[in-house]
Parts: C-alpha cells; sequence; structure tokens
C-alpha cells in the first residue's frame, strides 16, 4: 500500500496544479491518461474486454483506440480532483455548465434521488449538487484504504458543508434517516458490488450483476428519481452537467424490470459518450452460478 508521506507528496501536487489554468491542467491529465495506458496493463485490459463484451461492433483497432482516449479522459478526471477539492466554488461555477432542472430537489415535496453513472467527471456532478442548490445532499462512496487519500476524499466532497457522504461498508440505517429528513441522495447505481441484493440482467446483452436498492430505495421512501449526467469538455471548456426530466415509470412493482429500466438508460448515455464512461472497472466481476469468468 502506498505510504502516508508519499500520499501527501501526491495530494500537495494536486493542490499545486489546481491554481493552474484548467486548459493547462487538461493537457498534464491527457499526458498522464497516456503514461497510465502505456503502464497500467491490467486495467487496460479489462477496458478492452469491456469493450469487446459492450461493443462487438467495434473492430480490434477501434476498440484499442477509443481505449486510448478514455485513458486520456480518466487522466484528466485525476488530476483534477485538485480542482473539485481546491478551487473556489465562484471559479467552479464558472467552469460547470449546468443544464436541466437542478433545482428539483429543492422544491420537491418529495425527497429527491439522482441516478448518475460511473462517467470520469462523477465528482464534478457531485459538486454541482452542492453549488449550484441548496438542499442538503447524502451519498455513498467507496472508502479507500489508504487513510490519507480517504480523509483527502472525505474533506474534498464534503467542503461547501451541505451534506454527509457515508462509506459503502457502514450500515444503510444513517442515509435512511438523512433521506427522511428530506436530504437528496446521490447515488452511483452501476458498479459490480456482488450477488447481494442484486440481480443479473443484461448490460449491453451480457448479465451483469445490477443493484436492486435504487429501486427498493425510491419505492420504500417515496422518492423522486431524477437522472444526472456530468461530462468532461475539451481542452479548458469545463464541464457539463446535465440533469434529466425525472422518470415516471421508475421504480415500478417490479425490481429486476426497474434494473433493465435502468441500465437501458445507462446504455443510451454510454453510447452518447463512449470514451468517457469508466471501462476500467470490471462490470462483469460477478457472474451468474455455473458461468465462467469473462476477466
Amino acid at each position: 500500500m502506498m505510504s502516508r508521506v508519499l500520499a501527501r507528496a501526491l495530494l500537495a501536487l494536486l493542490w499545486g496544479l489546481q491554481r493552474l489554468p484548467l486548459g493547462v491542467q487538461a493537457a498534464l491529465g491527457r499526458g498522464f491518461g497516456r503514461l497510465m495506458h502505456r503502464l497500467a496493463g491490467s486495467r487496460r485490459r479489462v477496458a478492452l474486454r469491456n469493450l469487446e463484451l459492450c461493443m462487438p461492433e467495434l473492430d480490434e483497432p477501434a476498440r484499442r483506440a477509443l481505449v486510448r482516449e478514455h485513458f486520456g479522459w480518466l487522466g484528466r478526471s485525476l488530476l483534477e480532483r485538485g480542482l473539485l477539492w481546491h478551487a473556489s466554488p465562484e471559479r467552479l461555477k464558472r467552469l460547470i455548465q449546468v443544464e436541466g432542472d437542478v433545482g428539483l430537489a429543492e422544491r420537491s415535496e418529495r425527497p429527491v434521488m439522482w441516478l448518475v453513472p460511473h462517467f470520469v467527471a462523477l465528482d464534478v456532478a457531485g459538486a454541482s449538487t452542492q453549488l449550484f442548490q441548496k438542499k442538503m445532499v447524502a451519498s455513498i462512496y467507496q472508502a479507500q484504504s489508504n487513510p490519507v487519500f480517504d480523509e483527502a476524499m472525505r474533506r474534498g466532497r464534503l467542503r461547501f458543508g451541505q451534506g454527509q457522504v457515508f462509506a459503502r461498508s457502514e450500515k444503510a440505517l444513517p442515509l435512511v434517516r438523512a433521506v427522511r429528513k428530506g436530504w437528496a441522495f446521490f447515488n452511483l447505481p452501476d458498479m459490480d458490488f456482488g450477488a447481494r441484493d442484486a440481480a443479473f440482467v443484461p448490460f449491453f446483452g451480457v448479465p451483469a450483476a445490477t443493484l436492486l436498492a435504487p429501486a427498493r430505495m425510491a419505492r420504500s421512501l417515496g422518492m423522486v428519481v431524477q437522472p444526472v449526467v456530468a461530462e468532461m469538455l475539451p481542452g479548458g471548456q469545463g464541464y457539463r452537467v446535465r440533469f434529466l426530466p425525472p422518470w415516471d415509470d421508475f421504480p415500478g412493482d417490479d425490481d429486476e424490470a426497474a434494473a433493465r429500466r435502468m441500465n437501458r438508460w445507462i446504455e443510451d448515455e454510454i453510447r452518447r459518450n463512449p470514451s468517457q464512461y469508466l471501462w476500467v472497472h470490471r462490470r462483469f466481476k460477478t457472474r451468474p452460478e455455473g458461468q465462467p469468468p469473462l476477466y
């Protein structure tokens, strides 16, 4: 595991980089992405395998080109964390373009669940929910193995004083209490956390362990579900976060049907912006009983 001294040095580097113009940060991030593409062989292979499974219509050169492009955006997303964690709210508001009804959670008589898939600008979406509306926000995050990075992530995401993050390993009761108080819930629905509380439903035609919790929680707490998608714009142009119209057909009374609905929407958004989806995640790690591994 990375030492605390090295972790602090990297965090200091991120703090220093965020003072640069975004165009310079973007160029450095894409260069970092090229380096990762060369050195991170296991993640590169995961991304290629995911594209082979999800987009078989692409030939191998096209898949390899898409993965190279993806690593460029991924490198940017990592280096630009410093901007999100340290830049002034005024600067971030200038850089983030918000489209759609960002104020729905403020006006809604029912608590709102934002469904936010794992595009590389995910943290930009998180910042926008605290910069452009006033409702308190609850979110779940994956605790980091390095305590220095873990603290930096929590501090960076909570620095606007408008919510709380709950580690995925914690019990759900504090999160449920927050929603019952009227907080909005920033929910990340598209990662493989195993077969527990999940169903194998198609994701680009491949059975994928898909969480049933979004549907169950929305139903039990009477939540309004609003999809949100964030993207990085080229160079120094900033970011775009789209707050889409809330779903009238979610969750319904069938958890698996709701999971299928959710996956179809994520597929549509990926096709719209394929290079910025988080292809380095092993989305098909968990397999139905009796099926061979895909990685």
